[in-house]
């Protein structure tokens, strides 16, 4: 299976998941100022999509062209002006959903100005303001012949191109970064009069409103102009190989590539005047690969992720508190629970404390030996490293992999193994060849004589602030069988040299890939036995073009197959004789759906898998990930129920079809059906 058109692009793809993003921003049944912060998650994603994806592409030019590849190059141009149309059209519907969204804001008294639309008493005010908390953050870079803005620039930041015009001279240039490390970049205006009205303006509308106030009696000039501006660089970083380097310091060092790396994409506001567009281009040193396009008057929309209510309550998704499920507290201990029977979370719907709790208890629990975790993110004010350091105060012997190749991660987790490390703690750095992105975590705990381990299988991060909107699931098992092979993936990663069998677990990059396909073909064998076979599967991303080609031949052979794409899809569905018998959707709602599930329905021999792998190449190849069994019949029956509820849903659900249109799966006559909301019913009712 060659053929190109089998495979949709992945980067087109991507940017295929982030329209649906944009959709919900769009969607009027969301509640107002939800649908304003999903603007500022599109936004926060395609700088990502920028830093990794698109920098991927222009990197790949390079070495095409520098290897005189012409064909490979041809290709890749192609594809990075496809991106490039696409996202000026993206914008276009950004701009016109962003319109909306506020106008719609205004209906609950809710009013984002600009600095011509205040009145006389916002410009006192916000002058005052100004003045006394925003200048002491300001400095300006002043661009002359020698200034080399590229170096200067934070590629994160938003920033303010300022042109200093005098008569008869040539225009000056200079640049603000708008100071939101320091504060909000929303600023709501007291009220004069009524107090029903909430008027909110953003820092960049005040300091364009102030420049005069900045450049008074330092710089001569007739007029001052300044428009917004945002520049996103290329996020790789190489790894030094001087051996009498430390890995920490390699990492370090590499990190600071980034502030140097070069743009592969500047916006900056359509206003700008094109003598400034000019200018801006030639600083940052601007080719025909990178994409530099005139979009609204605010940058860095991602921001308004964290856009403040200021409103009443339904202006926000109603509160889905936390389950607090009885499988842990109807027990003195987790021991005592997990002893039990396994217990399997479901992430933000119960509560992430579980398993904070079943680290704090380990911490200072007598009988318990060792305690052994992966971090790949945590939260910035992490309660489980709290509760490991308590645990070698208690005198347990603490053992943290740590992978400092997060990305975006990776000075947060050099902060923390060094404060580790200082603690006590026996923190190990990985594998430098492969990143490690399990989510394990062991206890070995002596009971009667024998060491005994609990282990935890999960498909998302030890992290509170994300377990609060991401999805995922979360095992917790004394089944010895496969708490003994999580034992074998931490030695694996200490001594990468020594061979290790897995009989159950599913282990990137040693049997993941090769228990997948036999798995499928199982499928296949089933049959042909004339038994029923069937494959769901839920991933965030699905891009390997071996294992895209598994289901293909499993399609063909006529397996039916089912699959939720959060993100990337180059499977494309519904091909004639090639993919009839493959149906994938998409949900974009209020959490982020995170999960990997696998479930293989045919023979009468259920099979059921969770796992931190999506199904990339360089999650089967390239990364140490951990894909679990799930033997409980009944934990089996929790997950294809939450599945299936996805598959019911009629109003957050999106067809992938062959040219990735988006299109919301038809309800038909069909209830209304939101699966994230029903999930929260489902899981409530367990509890009863």
């Amino acid at each position: 299976m060659e053929s190109q058109t089998l495979y949709y692009s992945k980067e087109l793809s991507w940017l295929a998941f982030n329209e649906r993003v944009l959709q919900e921003a769009a969607d009027e049944n969301n509640p107002a100022v939800e649908r304003i912060r999903f603007l500022g998650i599109y936004s926060n994603n395609l700088d990502e999509f920028y830093r990794v994806r698109a920098a991927e592409v222009k990197r790949l030019i390079t070495i095409a062209q520098n290897d005189g590849s012409e064909r490979e190059a041809a290709e890749k141009i192609a594809l990075m002006e496809q991106i490039q149309h696409k996202v000026v059209a993206l914008s276009e519907k950004f701009n016109q959903i962003h319109k909306d969204v506020v106008k719609n804001l205004s209906r609950y008294n809710i009013f984002i100005l600009r600095k011509d639309d205040l009145d006389e008493y916002q410009r006192t005010w916000v002058r005052d303001f100004f003045v006394n908390k925003i200048l002491r953050h300001i400095a300006p870079i002043l661009i002359d012949k020698k200034t080399d803005l590229l170096s200067r620039l934070n590629g994160t930041a938003v920033y303010l191109y300022v042109a200093i015009r005098r008569k008869d001279r040539n225009t000056r240039y200079a640049a603000l970064q708008v100071p939101t490390q320091e504060m909000s970049r929303f600023v709501q205006i007291p009220p004069q009069k009524s107090r029903k009205k909430k008027h909110i303006v953003l820092l960049d509308d005040i300091i364009q409103l102030c420049l005069e106030d900045i450049f008074r009696g330092f710089i001569k000039y007739d007029s001052l102009e300044a428009y917004s501006f945002k520049m996103t660089r290329d996020s790789e970083y190489s790894i030094n190989d001087e051996i009498d380097e430390s890995y920490v310091e390699k990492m370090s060092e590499s990190m600071k590539q980034r502030l140097i790396a070069e743009p592969v994409r500047v916006i900056h506001d359509n206003q700008m005047p094109s003598d400034m567009v000019k200018d801006l281009r030639k600083r940052l040193k601007i080719t025909s690969l990178d994409t530099m396009h005139a979009a609204g008057h605010y940058r860095n929309f991602k921001d308004f992720i964290g856009f403040p209510n200021v409103g009443r309550d339904y202006l926000e998704h109603p509160k889905l508190p936390a389950i607090d499920t009885r499988e842990f507290s109807k027990y003195n201990t987790v021991f005592d629970a997990i002893s039990a029977h396994d217990i399997l979370l479901y992430y933000p719907y119960h509560r992430f404390l579980h398993f904070t709790e079943f680290v704090r208890q380990a911490a200072f629990d007598p009988n318990v030996k060792s305690i052994r975790i992966n971090i790949y993110r945590v939260a910035s004010n992490s309660r489980i490293i709290n509760s490991l350091i308590d645990a070698v105060d208690n005198g347990k012997k603490v053992t943290v992999v740590v992978e400092l190749r997060a990305r975006f991660d990776e000075e947060a987790n050099i902060e923390w193994s060094k404060r580790m490390t200082d603690a006590g703690i026996r923190v190990v750095l990985g594998v430098p060849t492969l990143k490690i992105h399990s989510k394990l975590c062991l206890v070995s705990r002596e009971e009667k004589g024998s060491l005994i381990h609990y282990a935890h299988f999960g498909t998302g991060n030890f992290n509170e602030k994300t377990a609060k909107i991401y999805t995922d699931f979360s095992l917790f098992t004394r089944n010895q069988d496969l708490a003994e092979e999580a034992v074998n993936v931490f030695d694996l990663i200490q001594y990468p040299y020594r061979r290790y069998k897995f009989q159950h677990l599913q282990i990137s990059p040693l049997n993941a890939r090769t228990k997948i396909q036999s798995l499928i073909r199982q499928e296949i064998q089933h049959l042909k036995e004339g038994h029923d076979a069937q494959i769901t599967f839920k991933l965030n991303n699905l891009v390997d073009k071996e294992l895209i080609d598994d289901l293909y031949r499993a399609s063909q052979a006529g397996v039916k197959i089912r699959g939720l794409v959060r993100g990337m899809c180059s499977l494309i569905p519904g091909l004639p004789g090639i993919s009839d018998n493959i149906e994938l959707i998409s949900i974009v709602d209020r959490f982020l759906e995170h999960p990997r599930v696998m479930i293989f329905g045919g023979g009468g021999d259920r099979k059921v898998f969770i796992s931190s792998a999506d199904w990339m190449t360089r999650n089967m190849d390239n990364r140490i990930e951990v894909g679990c069994p799930i033997y409980d019949n009944r934990l089996q029956q929790r997950i294809i129920d939450i599945i299936e509820l996805q598959f019911c849903d009629t109003l957050k659900a999106r067809q992938i079809d062959k040219d990735q249109r988006n299109h919301y799966v038809r309800r038909g006559n069909r209830k209304k059906l939101r699966s994230q909301v029903e999930i929260y019913s489902y899981l409530k009712k367990l509890e009863q």
